[in-house]
């Protein structure tokens, strides 16, 4: 039953899965060409006081990009079940709620975290031929917030498409925008060092916000 629920996730998701790797690729590899254009031109120097003095990592155009993938994961995931009854088809399963909710959710943050470990581990190789080390840790960690900004965007979005109420629907909204904004309120490198741990914490606990969602959904609140 299990293996059914995780084949039709992928169905839903597989052509968005390949366009927001292409995405990523892309950003990833324009990202790459700007380094490697100001080592070609400058040589490696230049680019070694560029990132020392100035706050710039030249990543910043995949500054939204990991949480626009979120929000578009979650929107191919639920919002057929929502409009086309499928969850309450789904709820009827032989299998305790809470499985099946997990087994949904954990298909998208899995599909996420499989997408964002590979840009990283792109970017990581990529620099370790022109960066040191410490560097390469400046740019990952001023990097890291906007993939965590994904999967926050990815838990808003899930438990507010799976809300049956539209008021709820508004609230989580208008919390889901305040929340995200916090990844964006500064562009300094590295600035979230001291409390990405803890807005990780969060986005991970708002994950479990769907669960409330679908009970809300399963005992007819309108």
């Amino acid at each position: 039953m299990i293996k059914a629920i995780l084949y039709k996730e992928w169905i839903k998701t597989r052509y968005l899965f390949l366009l927001l790797a292409i995405i990523l690729v892309a950003f990833t590899a324009y990202c790459q060409l700007r380094i490697g254009k100001v080592v070609s031109l400058r040589g490696a120097a230049h680019l070694w006081e560029i990132l020392l003095t100035r706050d710039h990592t030249f990543h910043e155009t995949m500054r939204y990009v990991p949480l626009f993938s979120g929000i578009l994961l979650a929107l191919f995931q639920f919002v057929p079940e929502m409009q086309q009854k499928r969850l309450k088809l789904c709820l009827h399963l032989p299998l305790p709620q809470s499985r099946i909710m997990g087994t949904m959710l954990g298909f998208g943050v899995n599909l996420l975290m499989a997408l964002f470990v590979a840009t990283y581990l792109i970017i990581g190789l990529y620099l370790y031929h022109v960066l040191a080390p410490e560097l390469i840790s400046r740019i990952l960690l001023t990097m890291l917030p906007w993939f965590v900004a994904g999967f926050a965007g990815y838990a808003f979005v899930a438990f507010t498409v799976l809300e049956p109420t539209w008021r709820r629907r508004l609230l989580n909204v208008l919390a889901g925008v305040a929340f995200i904004r916090i990844f964006y309120l500064s562009s300094y490198a590295e600035a979230y060092n001291q409390v990405i741990v803890w807005l990780l914490i969060i986005t991970l606990a708002l994950v479990g916000f769907s669960f409330l969602s679908v009970s809300r959904f399963k005992d007819g609140v309108q």
